[in-house]
């Protein structure tokens, strides 16, 4: 098996001294695991950032054999956002995210184009806003979507920033509910965060016996 795609590095481990085992999610051929040997080469090792993008050349000499990927940088994105800490760990859950619930060798062009908004995100106002709903997209992608006002009672009076679930014990920030303009601050936010993370870990974390991700705990702590 070979094949050349354009991939953003989703996770790696060292593997020995000079080498690691690296996961890609690729344009053409969705995430695609491997060998780079000479990872720790002054060549490649500084742009070997989890977030970046390459052009990869993947080659397994069968389906049952370990393959392997020679790598060249196409797009650097990680780096420029090293000196914020919590853009950084934005970035490596939402590489994380990707990682966890997509599966091997399965295409999808959706998700690689939404990786490429990340970044778009990353630079603009109202990233964190942005961010959200660039995750509830993320997660629809694999199969699981939720419309928040399906949960909402419309006779219960709310302010201008929650609405009130059926059950009357909850209340669901009211930008959850479409995307807006206005401005919200950061603990309305947080707690749309919380929300979502509720329903990742509820509706698609549990029944696949997936663990909630810690780098997304991180994350929000930083905020």
């Amino acid at each position: 098996m070979k094949f050349e795609d354009k991939g953003f590095l989703v996770s790696k481990n060292k593997y020995n001294e000079n080498s690691v085992i690296a996961e890609f999610f690729t344009e053409n051929n969705g995430k695609v695991s491997g060998l780079i040997f000479g990872a720790t080469s002054s060549k490649i090792k500084n742009f070997l950032l989890i977030g970046n993008k390459f052009n990869v050349q993947f080659i397994s000499k069968s389906q049952n054999k370990a393959g392997y990927f020679k790598v060249e940088i196409d797009k650097i994105f990680t780096p420029f956002f090293l000196e914020n800490k919590t853009k950084l760990s934005c970035i490596l859950y939402s590489l994380n995210l990707i990682k966890i619930l997509t599966v091997e060798n399965q295409a999808n062009k959706y998700i690689y184009e939404e990786l490429q908004k990340l970044f778009e995100l990353l630079n603009s106002d109202k990233w964190i806003q942005k961010f959200i709903f660039w995750e509830l997209n993320i997660i629809k992608l694999v199969g699981y979507d939720i419309n928040f006002s399906d949960y909402v009672d419309n006779n219960i009076t709310s302010n201008n920033f929650y609405v009130t679930t059926l059950d009357g014990e909850k209340k669901i920030p009211s930008f959850l509910l479409k995307i807006s303009d206005a401005e919200i601050n950061k603990e309305i936010l947080k707690d749309g965060l919380k929300v979502v993370g509720d329903f990742l870990n509820k509706s698609v974390l549990i029944p696949n016996n997936i663990n909630y991700p810690s780098l997304r705990t991180e994350f929000v702590k930083l905020l």
